[in-house]
């Protein structure tokens, strides 16, 4: 009996040292807590607008080589675990795949809306396997990424404003503020307008259910915080870009 106690004993120390040894673990790693997380991932969702949007206009190729850039850096800091920026390289593994496939879209292929997913979705596969993997933020930040731009085009085409897509995307700077001008008043409607706030309710909802489930303490459960605060921020800015259509549509790009 005494033995067993004993056993039992050492059991119980060995399970509350590796506790605390996990624990100290996650407390070194650079984006630990819930607001450093979100921040980092708001700003690489933002990060296209005003960095790789321009940049893809003025030169595509180097744009589209930066991404080997961020591959580099991506998978120098996620080699090993136990590396404390491991989390930020396996953020910018997702970010990567989202820079290549806006490049490849916007660089070549931005008047034809209908190929903007498929294009955007061309490491997909790579990212559902790597949700099997220590890489399963950077998947999570794609494949949310990726998911909201999809309901974004989705609700372009509902509200009858994909047409305008091509005539913004091969307009001059002096017919191009003419065509914001009428897509942003075709916005001006009950119809747009209710489909845009459904659309963008159950959105934000969807994140909500995904947030209760996320955890900082976990690979697991910051992947899950990275899609919620992928998805939130989206939303954000599509509601900013919607807002700036209606007070100054040659700010607002297509939306």
């Amino acid at each position: 009996m005494k033995e067993l106690i004993t056993k039992n004993l050492n059991v119980k120390d060995n399970f509350k040292h590796q506790s605390h040894s996990e624990l100290n673990l996650h407390k070194s790693k650079f984006l630990s807590k819930p607001i450093s997380l979100r921040i980092w991932s708001s700003f690489f969702v933002i990060l296209p607008i005003f960095v790789q949007a321009p940049w893809v206009r003025l030169e595509p190729i180097s744009a589209l080589c930066f991404t080997f850039v961020i591959l580099f850096i991506a998978f120098n800091l996620s080699r090993d675990e136990l590396n404390k920026w491991f989390v930020v390289g396996s953020l910018l593994l997702g970010v990567s795949g989202s820079w290549l496939g806006g490049c490849l879209f916007w660089g070549w292929l931005s008047p034809y809306p209908i190929l903007h997913i498929p294009v955007e979705a061309v490491v997909l596969p790579l990212a559902l396997i790597g949700t099997g993997t220590k890489w399963k933020i950077g998947s999570s930040f794609y494949i949310s990424s990726l998911f909201g731009t999809a309901v974004t085009d989705i609700s372009i085409f509902l509200t009858g404003i994909m047409d305008q897509w091509k005539e913004v995307i091969t307009a001059d700077s002096g017919t191009a503020p003419l065509i914001l001008q009428r897509t942003s008043e075709n916005l001006i409607h009950v119809k747009s307008l209710s489909i845009i706030f459904i659309i963008g309710l159950l959105l934000w909802f969807f994140s909500k259910e995904i947030f209760n489930f996320a955890t900082i303490n976990s690979i697991n459960g910051k992947s899950l915080l990275v899609a919620t605060y992928v998805i939130q921020t989206t939303l954000i800015v599509d509601a900013i870009f919607i807002f700036l259509a209606f007070i100054q549509p040659t700010l607002s790009g297509l939306v």
